[in-house]
């Protein structure tokens, strides 16, 4: 959807503030450009729709050069968001709303219904139609803003610090609104900001930028687990991981040692391959190997002891039900599953139901003593 190749901004041919910026954005992504202030985020943002020209490199829309486009044709194109949102006061919230759909020579009467329906679209009733900006609350307000980028219906929108001017509920609001818009619109949008919350938050990809440079472009998850510098770990915040268990995942937490045995085997066979490999406790399984094991049950070495049991199948023996969990299922959520069904091991499935390993609450409670060893380390050295 958009790229950017060796893009450089220069002001009196001295002052570098995006140099050699290479990034792809695909359809329907939230990205998320992220620095100090002067890092070249906001500069590289607007250079997407020409509001500042490049200096040097290639900025690709839709697989075309931004170039080929006129600027006014472009940026109609791509909706805009700006942190003061922009409504002009003279005008009501309709005629701010109607503002690039009546430039488009769109009738009165379709351009009145886009903008009934974007208004219910950000929540907001028909009767701020007729209404005016300082009526508004600055929430209010900007939820104008996002209809207004989203009036003639563009792929992409532009968002430069929306929120960021907002007080931290109706901020928090205005993030899952956002949300909801891109999971029933599917737009490409990118972002803007210096709160890394913010970003982690609804950012699909994060850019964390410095000096005009991309440091590190990856999923939220990847950047607060695997940092690609110092800079990048200092920047996210060494606790932050700890504050955001929902980024914490089955896969994070499992033991990846996992003791399987066939449900065909007998008893006594199984006592003595137990037994060998040292283990007391194994997963019950349908089909040995690595191709594909269903999962029937918990057995314990002690279960197979006795004359009865070494004669039966392991698949008569098991008795207790196995609960399992998907790979990239939520810290908070494996939790209150374990409570939820009373059981102190889940066994972790990929996409395939796979077994790939074993969340215990031991486990768990290692991953939990990590986090607060170096979230304390952190405090010892501040």
């Amino acid at each position: 959807m958009i790229e950017l190749k060796n893009v450089v901004k220069t002001y009196d041919q001295k002052t570098i503030v995006v140099d050699r910026l290479n990034l792809k954005i695909e359809k329907g992504q939230i990205v998320v450009l992220i620095g100090e202030s002067g890092c070249g985020k906001t500069t590289s943002m607007k250079m997407i729709n020409r509001l500042i020209p490049m200096s040097d490199g290639e900025i690709f829309f839709d697989g075309k050069s931004i170039m080929d486009y006129s600027p006014v044709e472009l940026r109609r194109k791509i909706g805009y968001v700006i942190q003061q949102v922009g409504l002009l006061p003279h005008m009501t919230i309709g005629e701010n709303i109607e503002l690039v759909p009546k430039m488009m020579n769109w009738d009165k009467n379709k351009r009145r219904l886009r903008t009934l329906e974007l208004l219910d679209l950000v929540d907001l009733d028909k009767s701020y139609y007729h209404r005016y900006p300082h009526e508004l609350s600055g929430g209010q307000q900007q939820r104008i803003g996002v209809a207004r980028a989203l009036a003639v219906n563009p792929d992409v929108i532009l968002m430069d610090e929306p929120f960021s001017a907002l007080d931290p509920m109706t901020r928090e609001q205005l993030q899952r609104e956002l949300l909801k818009l891109q999971d029933e619109l599917g737009k490409t949008i990118v972002f803007v900001t210096h709160d890394m919350d913010e970003a982690l938050k609804i950012g699909d990809k994060i850019a964390v930028m410095k000096d005009g440079k991309i440091l590190q472009f990856d999923t939220p998850e990847r950047i607060l687990k695997h940092p690609a510098d110092e800079y990048v770990e200092n920047f996210v915040g060494k606790d932050r991981l700890w504050k955001l268990p929902e980024m914490m995942y089955s896969k994070d937490i499992m033991n990846r040692k996992v003791e399987v045995i066939g449900a065909r085997r007998r008893g006594l066979q199984a006592f003595e391959i137990m037994k060998a490999r040292g283990i007391r406790r194994a997963i019950v399984v349908e089909k040995e190997g690595k191709l594909q094991q269903v999962p029937l049950g918990w057995i314990h070495i002690s279960q197979l002891r006795g004359q009865a049991a070494e004669e039966k199948t392991l698949r008569d023996l098991v008795k207790v039900e196995i609960q399992t969990v998907h790979e990239t299922e939520t810290l908070p959520n494996v939790l209150a599953l374990m409570k939820e069904t009373e059981a102190n091991r889940l066994v972790v499935v990929d996409d395939e139901e796979k077994i790939v390993g074993i969340v215990t609450q031991s486990s768990v409670l290692d991953v939990l003593a990590d986090l607060v060893s170096e979230y304390e380390e952190e405090g010892d050295e501040d």
